[in-house]
């Protein structure tokens, strides 16, 4: 294979630095922010683009460094999507919250991300994987401190800091115990090595390996900076911070623990199932008390977590079709709803992060009243609403597996969670109204809540063929 061929493999993420390098140049000679936010998107549109060539099927390139599959190639159109949803919500926010303005580096943080979570997702050995996610994360940390002059954002901007240096750490320590103990960072040859007469050193590798990517996709019990963040951070960041980089910290688990660890499924599966379960937990009954929305939807994020990792667990091809639809269903679920965020501010135009502003929504907005509810019965899995649809598959495939104890669990944990989505409804239909929010006139905010609502809505399985064949061909090229 020559050079020409494999760089065409990683094209997707030449376009994204390109982009992000012109960009840079072109804000410092005072190119404008929205212009850069939109060119920035017509990048992310680029790289889409260039996915449909060998960078969708190409094989491995680089010595398998990096993997160019259809598994890659659907997370990076999960996670284009939702890096363009997150440059765009951003101006209309920026605009409207006082003291702040955006700048154009933004976009180009939120692009050189984009590069990182794509090396994320095709890495073929452990050294890709922690360059792409070092990338990711350290774009990540100056995104969560943006607005400097919110001491919120600060500390979310430091916490975030502090605590991924920490899980980066231990990543890299399991990485090392991995290399020394089987003495390589591919994937496949280290499968080799799980595969034969293993020791301790391979086991605690594994485990060291698994917490760093737990912290990545906040998964209980390495949890504990996202609330803070979550809140912290600008509502434009945090909705990112909850679509993409979970994609990418998830799908980049299930090919460590698919394509690297397999053969050491008796291993892993212990500690999926248990991060799974307590995040299915704590996600739910860490919300129950939450007064803040954002702080809210944070913990809904932990309990989604959860539910995606029950289709890991399973360890089939099926699973990963299941983690895969979910992780679609997902995106679109916190994006809406983190778009719908960004609609309750009050007459000056200043952000209301309150649940209790919420109360009789229905009377004062009741289109917006009404998208929330379609979000809010989906996140909990309720039918008719696409939501379930995702809940439904992990469980199907982890019932397929025979693991019987572990969905019946699941399914009766699951109720808990419905408890504070439903809490919200109940605000919004029952309760007196609060002060009203202030209308926004911001038409592309309004199309994109719309166009998730109606994916949400029973409409969205009419994709479910699409949708479930799609997943399975990304799925199969893990196995």
């Amino acid at each position: 294979m020559t050079y020409a061929t494999q760089l065409m493999m990683t094209l997707p993420e030449l376009v994204l630095t390109g982009g992000a390098l012109a960009l840079m140049m072109a804000a410092a000679w005072g190119a404008g922010a929205r212009a850069v936010g939109w060119t920035a998107v017509a990048v992310l549109l680029g790289a889409g683009i260039a996915l449909a060539g060998p960078a969708s099927a190409g094989g491995e390139a680089f010595y398998g460094l990096y993997k160019a599959d259809a598994f890659a190639t659907f997370g990076k159109v999960l996670i284009y999507g939702a890096a363009a949803a997150a440059i765009i919500m951003a101006p209309g926010f920026f605009e409207r919250t006082r003291g702040e303005a955006l700048r154009a580096e933004y976009p180009v943080l939120i692009l050189l991300a984009a590069v990182g979570m794509g090396m994320m997702v095709s890495a073929g050995d452990m050294l890709t994987l922690y360059v792409g996610l070092e990338l990711q994360s350290l774009a990540a940390y100056v995104l969560a401190s943006f607005m400097r002059r919110d001491q919120r954002s600060a500390e979310a901007g430091l916490k975030y800091f502090v605590l991924g240096a920490l899980a980066s750490g231990i990543l890299l320590y399991g990485i090392s115990l991995v290399y020394g103990f089987s003495g390589t960072t591919l994937f496949d040859a280290v499968a080799t090595a799980y595969a034969g007469e293993h020791g301790k050193g391979l086991l605690f590798g594994l485990v060291f390996v698994f917490t760093g990517l737990a912290f990545k996709m906040s998964a209980v019990p390495f949890h504990m900076w996202t609330p803070d963040v979550y809140e912290g951070a600008p509502t434009p960041v945090t909705a990112f911070f909850g679509s993409a980089p979970k994609v990418a910290a998830i799908l980049l688990a299930v090919r460590v623990a698919v394509e690297a660890m397999g053969p050491a499924i008796a291993d892993w599966r212990q500690i999926v199932i248990f991060a799974s379960l307590a995040s299915i937990v704590l996600g739910a009954a860490g919300a129950i008390g939450q007064s803040n929305i954002k702080r809210l939807l944070a913990y809904s994020s932990i309990n989604n977590v959860g539910f995606a990792l029950v289709g890991l667990a399973a360890g089939t091809a099926q699973g990963v079709s299941a983690v895969l639809s979910y992780m679609a269903i997902y995106v679109v679920m916190t994006i809406g709803s983190f778009l719908i965020v960004l609609q309750m501010r009050d007459e000056d135009g200043q952000p209301v992060e309150t649940v209790a502003s919420l109360s009789g929504l229905s009377r004062t907005r009741p289109g917006l009243a009404f998208a929330l509810a379609v979000m809010m019965f989906s996140l909990a899995g309720i039918p008719p609403l696409f939501g379930f649809y995702a809940k439904f598959a992990v469980f199907t495939a982890a019932v397929q597996a025979g693991l019987f104890a572990y969905a019946a669990i699941g399914i009766a944990l699951s109720v808990i969670g419905a408890y504070y989505y439903l809490r919200i409804v109940k605000i919004m239909y029952f309760d007196d109204p609060a002060p009203a929010f202030g209308r926004s006139d911001d038409r592309i905010e309004g199309g994109l809540i719309a166009a998730s609502a109606a994916f949400l809505s029973p409409l969205g399985y009419l994709l479910i063929p699409a949708l479930a064949a799609w997943s399975q061909t990304a799925a199969k090229a893990l196995f």
